[in-house]
C-alpha cells in the first residue's frame, strides 16, 4: 500500500531549482505507487508561530488562520513529509520555517490531532559551491526529526544552483527520482 507524502516547498520562486527537485522527487515518489501532494509555502502567508498557547482553542491547530489552515488537513494525512528548500542563510527559507514553527501544535499536550507522519525528506539547493552551506540546514532539519520522533529517509543537497534552470544541467533531478522511488 503506497504512502501518502506531502511536499512543502518553500521558494518563493515558482519554477526554482528546489521546486525541480521536488517535482522529481513527486515523480519517483508516484511511479513507485505513492500518493504525493505539494504545498508551496512561499505561495501562502503564513505567519510564524506566536507561542500563544491557545493551539485548538478554535477547532484548528492555530488559532490564527492563514496558509497554514490550509496546510493543516494535507499534514494530518501525511504518511511523510518532504521538506524542499534553497538555503537563505545557512537554514531554510522563511517561508517554510514558518510553517515547520507552527507545528508545535501538533506537540501540545493538549493536542486535539496526533499527526501520523513517521518520517520525511530534505531537498535543498544552494547558490554556494561550498557543500558546508549546508551545515546549519541539514543540522536544524536533523533537530527537527529527533524531536518530532520521525525517521529521516533521506538528504538531497545541490551546491552550486543559482539561476533557474541550473538544477536541469546535473543530475541532481534524476537522483531526486529515484531517491522518491525508493521509498
Amino acid at each position: 500500500m503506497g504512502k501518502n507524502i506531502l511536499i512543502i516547498t518553500g521558494s518563493p520562486r515558482k519554477g526554482g531549482n528546489s521546486e525541480v527537485l521536488a517535482d522529481a522527487f513527486a515523480k519517483g515518489a508516484q511511479q513507485a505507487g505513492h500518493t504525493v501532494t505539494k504545498f508551496e509555502a512561499a505561495m501562502k502567508q503564513i505567519g510564524g508561530c506566536k507561542a500563544c498557547n491557545t493551539c485548538w482553542s478554535k477547532g484548528t491547530a492555530c488559532t490564527f488562520r492563514d496558509g497554514f489552515t490550509e496546510l493543516e488537513p494535507l499534514l494530518e494525512q501525511a504518511d511523510m513529509v518532504v521538506f524542499a528548500t534553497p538555503v537563505y542563510w545557512f537554514t531554510m527559507s522563511m517561508q517554510i520555517k514558518a510553517a515547520i514553527d507552527k507545528f508545535y501544535a501538533y506537540m501540545r499536550p493538549a493536542r486535539q490531532k496526533e499527526l501520523k507522519v513517521k518520517e520525511a525528506v530534505l531537498l535543498a539547493t544552494a547558490e554556494d559551491t561550498a557543500v558546508h552551506v549546508f551545515d546549519g540546514l541539514v543540522g536544524t532539519y536533523k533537530l527537527i526529526m529527533e524531536y518530532l520522533k520521525w525517521k529521516d529517509a533521506g538528504i538531497l543537497t545541490v551546491p552550486g544552483v543559482n539561476a533557474k534552470g541550473d538544477i536541469l544541467k546535473t543530475d541532481a533531478p534524476a537522483r531526486a527520482e529515484a531517491l522518491g522511488k525508493s521509498i
